[in-house]
């Protein structure tokens, strides 16, 4: 026969044997609970993340101005220095190439300029006419056919030389205008100590001889060169102040090479003879 004293533990074991049941399953309601919740939040990350990588997020694709922008990240966290240029002009460039150089129809021993007008400003620039003659009759020939017209100036160099490079209808760096012309004044006083004086305006080539097309470079302070360049002209005072604007606002890589953070684009070329 059971005692008062058994019956009361054993009524005690019972209620104990309850308390902890319910604590366990409430510890595994909890644990399921939890797990639920960071899976949620887990499927929210990734999409997250997802949209972002993918530049779905509504801020990226509605900001229209960065469309076309450089991706390369800059090194440093610097702020992007302001567009100190104009909108592009209306029109379209041509893709026109010729199988063979142009006849020369310049008069070599007259004086011949050239005018870039760029979202920037108008570069002035006079030709070195008899010592580059074919190289200055092309560009007589390409301005007349509107070849430059519309085209960006797509390489900047901040580091080591100081150029801007322009004349390709492509933007990419490999176009040109299907001939070639020979090297012409490598010799001029002007090349001192394999230097190309600020101010020179000169021919851009594969690194091959007689391998220039339409690409050339502007030169907005002293750069150690080798005379492999055709120089053919000296730009203006006013060019100099719009190329040192377009230098100061950078280039889009940060390492001092790469398409200017102005928007540089030749609205019109036009060559004379003064």
């Amino acid at each position: 026969m059971v005692s008062q004293e058994q019956r009361r533990r054993q009524l005690a074991r019972e209620k104990f044997l309850r308390q902890q049941q319910r604590r366990t399953s409430a510890r595994r309601k909890a644990r399921t609970r939890n797990a639920a919740i960071a899976s949620v939040l887990g499927v929210i990350l990734i999409g997250s993340v997802a949209l972002y990588t993918t530049g779905v997020v509504l801020k990226d694709d509605d900001d229209k101005t960065n469309a076309n922008a450089e991706v390369t990240p800059s090194p440093s966290a610097s702020k992007k220095a302001e567009d100190p240029c104009d909108k592009p002009a209306e029109g379209k460039v041509k893709t026109q190439t010729w199988k063979k150089e142009p006849a020369m129809t310049i008069d070599k021993s007259a004086k011949y300029a050239m005018k870039l007008s760029t979202t920037c400003g108008d570069i002035g620039i006079d030709l070195k006419t008899s010592a580059a003659p074919h190289t200055v009759n092309s560009f007589n020939f390409l301005a007349g056919k509107g070849f430059f017209d519309h085209t960006p100036c797509h390489r900047l160099t901040t580091n080591g030389i100081f150029v801007l490079q322009c004349g390709d209808p492509t933007g990419q760096g490999n176009g040109g205008p299907g001939y070639n012309i020979p090297d012409e004044n490598l010799k001029d006083k002007s090349l001192k100590k394999n230097t190309y004086p600020a101010g020179t305006i000169a021919m851009a080539n594969t690194g091959q001889p007689n391998s220039g097309g339409s690409q050339f470079f502007l030169v907005y302070r002293d750069s150690p060169l080798p005379p492999s360049y055709t120089p053919f002209g000296t730009i203006s005072e006013d060019g100099m102040t719009v190329l040192k604007k377009i230098a100061a606002a950078g280039e889009s890589t940060g390492a001092g090479d790469g398409a200017p953070n102005a928007t540089v684009v030749i609205d019109k070329a036009t060559v004379s003879k003064s």
